[in-house]
């Protein structure tokens, strides 16, 4: 099949307004490997829409040479209610102005609604079992009822992905290296994904809180495994990760064409794709627990100046950052900030003035921080 475009409507917010999502289509509907990948869902992270550009342009080419073995979904604005945001010439776009939240929080959790409609249907056949999850989650999701726009915009993107072999949600941080967020089910498998990307940090958990994409794809599996019990195999079927491609500004055409090529190289090495992907890099990082995952806050308001660059190995004391108030008496202007656990310096604030309670350091610790919680993500 060739390729095709469509756009999905989304409902209208407001009289006279009108959104949509577009979607790229690659490959014969219902083949497998299955990739979705999408960018931009928090509106304001361009590094992946640039990439998804890129790749659009790689996967024209392949599909010209009949090169699509599975079938691949590409959304390069996965957000355009996002992308309509904007408040006095600055761009929100994590954020829905009208109250509705982050727009990678609160995706539909589809595994109880699930469990009880397909136990006792389950056989010693892992793929069988796979199918027929699917199936189900994909009617369990087609009965929901969103009240508004966002709502309408979470179903249509999970509706997009939700049958998927491979989910592949490209965000960025806001000064950062290449960082991967993955369930902990999927560790090792997923080994070869944060390598192509040459990610400085790998962030596991099985449940990070507030239900975000990624989760709402690949969680399903193991939930349902642990709510049906272990007699029949089920497998982690959907291999979902968010990968953050750096910083804000990190907006180039060079090294959004380099991520578009690591994607390709990922979807040949899984078979999704024709064609030899070379080497695999050599892991950059060990994988750590998302649960110890130190963020560093600002407890007083100022400029924040740093004094270890990202990437640093830090130990715990090590001095990160000040907190300048520049109209104290410069002797007492300084506020120290010291890292609290061993770990890898890997984000960075990008707006210098903060206030109490902004992050502005976060350090990839070994070992799960007592008292974390049970949301370890940021708003």
């Amino acid at each position: 099949m060739s390729k095709t475009v469509r756009q999905i409507p989304l409902p209208s917010p407001s009289l006279g307004t009108s959104r949509a999502v577009t979607v790229h289509r690659y490959g014969e509907p219902g083949a497998r490997p299955k990739a979705y990948i999408q960018a931009g869902l928090h509106a304001d992270e361009l590094p992946g829409m640039l990439a998804a550009h890129h790749l659009l342009r790689r996967l024209d080419a392949l599909d010209a040479a009949r090169a699509i073995r599975g079938e691949i979904v590409v959304v390069p604005a996965a957000n355009p209610i996002g992308l309509s945001q904007s408040v006095l010439e600055y761009h929100v776009g994590r954020f829905a102005l009208d109250g509705r939240g982050n727009f990678n929080r609160h995706y539909p959790d589809l595994a109880p609604i699930v469990a009880p409609r397909i136990a006792g249907q389950l056989t010693g056949d892992a793929e069988r079992n796979v199918r027929l999850v699917r199936a189900a989650l994909l009617a369990a999701l087609a009965e929901q009822q969103p009240a508004d726009e966002t709502g309408a915009l979470r179903k249509t993107l999970l509706g997009l992905s939700i049958d998927a072999d491979f989910v592949l949600d490209l965000h960025c941080d806001n000064r950062a290296p290449v960082h991967v967020y993955l369930g902990t089910p999927l560790w090792p498998d997923g080994q070869d994904l944060a390598r192509e990307f040459e990610a400085e940090a790998v962030l596991l958990a099985e449940d990070s809180g507030d239900n975000p994409f990624d989760e709402a794809n690949s969680s399903p599996w193991w939930v349902l495994s642990r709510l049906l019990g272990d007699a029949h195999p089920l497998p982690p079927a959907c291999l979902a990760a968010t990968i953050e491609l750096r910083g804000q500004a990190d907006v180039d055409d060079d090294t959004a064409g380099a991520d578009a090529d690591a994607l390709i190289r990922f979807l040949q090495r899984r078979g999704v794709v024709a064609g030899d992907p070379g080497p695999l890099p050599e892991a950059r990082c060990e994988a750590t627990p998302l649960a110890g995952n130190e963020m560093l806050r600002a407890p007083v308001a100022g400029i924040v100046t740093y004094s270890q660059p990202l990437g640093t190995r830090l130990r715990r004391g090590d001095h990160v950052a000040d907190i300048v108030d520049p109209t104290a008496s410069p002797d007492q202007a300084r506020t120290p900030l010291h890292a609290g656990v061993d770990g890898v310096l890997w984000s960075l604030c990008l707006h210098r003035l903060v206030r109490p309670g902004d992050i502005v350091a976060k350090i990839a610790g070994a070992k799960p921080i007592e008292g974390r919680g049970a949301i370890l993500l940021t708003t």
